[in-house]
């Protein structure tokens, strides 16, 4: 894997839209910079695999809640 990815790469990745993958980078959640004349955006391979990891333990994270929370009774 490149050092860097391009948002088409990393949407590709995520199976997401460009515009979904846009979006993450814009609200922050996914880091990336621009660079060149263009102003081409620009993930960090590794800030690309924490982003994943980080969302792998949120999503543990809220099943072990859900698991924790008290049943419903009818």
């Amino acid at each position: 894997m490149p050092r860097f990815l391009t948002l088409a790469d990393v949407a590709e990745q995520l199976q997401i839209s460009a515009a979904a993958c846009y979006a993450l980078v814009h609200s922050g959640e996914l880091p990336a910079f621009q660079i060149g004349g263009r102003g081409q955006w620009r993930v960090d391979a590794a800030k690309f695999e924490q982003f994943i990891e980080d969302r792998h333990a949120a999503a543990r994270a809220m099943l072990a809640a859900d698991n924790q929370a008290p049943a419903a009774t009818d």
